[in-house]
């Protein structure tokens, strides 16, 4: 098998996120494999050191950078690159790097750890809710409802990009990975059909996975027994589901492991519905979520949202954990009902409640013995690296 140079790009956002982990992830893997990866990383913190000027001029260099561009054909030159691995490119880095792949004739493949590709947002989701009015009705939508950090300036640079690129077919020429067959069928379903945006026979899968192969399931029953509830205290990731779920249940306790802008409301209707049961433990560092994750009862998926690929699911699995997911997106397809842990109407507290104590019937030891089967059969770190070295071979021919 050929030993890649491969130049991995990423734009870090302003604040860390999954996407950032799966990146270190599979930058280890590949090293780890005998592959040499060159990083090219750039950071939207780099805003924040602009003058007036840069920042007025943003709205053009995230649609093209002259910057990344001049800079990653470098070192795609210097450094003999067999593959172009990009990852994110908003806001700094642009889709300027696929024309510096382009022109030092070097296959480029993206990953796309969200939906911006149809919604320049990402998430689908607005007021609360899923929505594809842009997929319907365009992406002046998005501006007008602010849907990207509430900014109708941002949102504009968001949509123009998608835009433009499509216009001028640089997505053609581009291959890209999908984390799970729903985000595949939702990239080439969505798109303008009058048109082809994106080849099909480019857009590939390849699922997201966590290093834990010496993980073994936890039979010790914790001091006390606690589901989790892991991510951003925010209403994408369905935290008001999960607490007012657990208000019908004093007698189960639920842990939030996270941090977010609803932590603040979350805790006075904690405090002012006198819920003992509910307990707020900030963000946490490695070495504390994972104690935290290896020995919960389950973890609890409120997400309300389609998750591109809900990372919590695969590291709970990891641990032997099993899964109390809403039926949408992704997590529908990554929980199976009664084997790896039990599904509910995902807008709804009163169903949760209802299958949390569903849940509280079931054999726990065939249910964690089932989660981590998951982990095995699909998620390993070994079985990833084929799929991806796969991809590698088929766009390198």
């Amino acid at each position: 098998m050929k030993n890649y140079r491969i130049l991995q790009i990423h734009n870090f956002y302003q604040i860390p996120g999954g996407e950032d982990v799966v990146v270190r992830n599979e930058k280890r893997l590949l090293e780890e494999h005998g592959h040499k990866v060159y990083t090219y990383y750039r950071s939207n913190s780099e805003l924040n050191e602009k003058g007036i000027a840069g920042k007025l001029l943003l709205p053009f260099t995230a649609v093209f950078s002259l910057k990344t561009y001049r800079e990653v054909k470098r070192l795609i030159r210097e450094n003999n690159i067999d593959i172009v691995h990009v990852h994110n490119t908003l806001t700094m880095v642009s889709p300027s790097v696929f024309y510096a792949a382009f022109r030092c004739r070097v296959p480029v493949v993206q990953t796309l750890h969200n939906f911006r590709m149809l919604c320049p947002a990402g998430s689908f989701f607005r007021d609360n809710v899923i929505c594809e009015e842009c997929v319907a009705h365009g992406m002046h939508c998005a501006i007008r409802h602010k849907c990207y950090r509430n900014s109708k300036l941002q949102s504009f640079v968001s949509a123009a990009i998608l835009q433009i690129h499509r216009f001028v077919g640089t997505y053609r020429k581009v291959n890209f990975i999908c984390l799970t067959e729903f985000n595949r069928k939702k990239l080439l379903e969505s798109l303008d059909t009058r048109r082809e945006i994106v080849k099909a026979d480019r857009v590939y899968i390849k699922p997201n996975f966590t290093f834990a192969e010496e993980i073994v399931p936890n039979e010790v029953q914790a001091e006390e027994e606690y589901f989790l509830f892991a991510g951003r205290v925010e209403a994408l990731k369905g935290i008001d589901i999960a607490v007012k779920a657990f208000e019908k249940l004093p007698d189960k306790k639920l842990y939030v492991a996270g941090n977010g802008p609803m932590m603040e409301e979350m805790q006075t209707y904690v405090k002012e519905h006198h819920m003992d049961n509910v307990k707020f433990l900030g963000y946490l560092q490695k070495e504390e979520m994972s104690e935290k994750f290896y020995q919960a009862k389950a973890v609890i998926m409120t997400s309300q949202c389609y998750e591109a690929f809900a990372m919590t699911i695969a590291e709970a699995y990891s641990y032997g954990v099993p899964v109390i997911a809403g039926r949408v997106g992704n997590m529908e397809g990554m929980v199976k009902d009664g084997i790896t842990g039990v599904k509910f109407t995902y807008n709804s507290s009163e169903d949760l409640a209802e299958k949390v104590r569903k849940f509280d019937t079931m054999d726990l030891s065939v249910l964690k013995k089932n989660a981590r089967s998951f982990y095995a059969d699909r998620l390993r770190p070994e079985d990833n690296y084929q799929k991806l070295i796969k991809i590698y071979e088929d766009i390198s021919k």
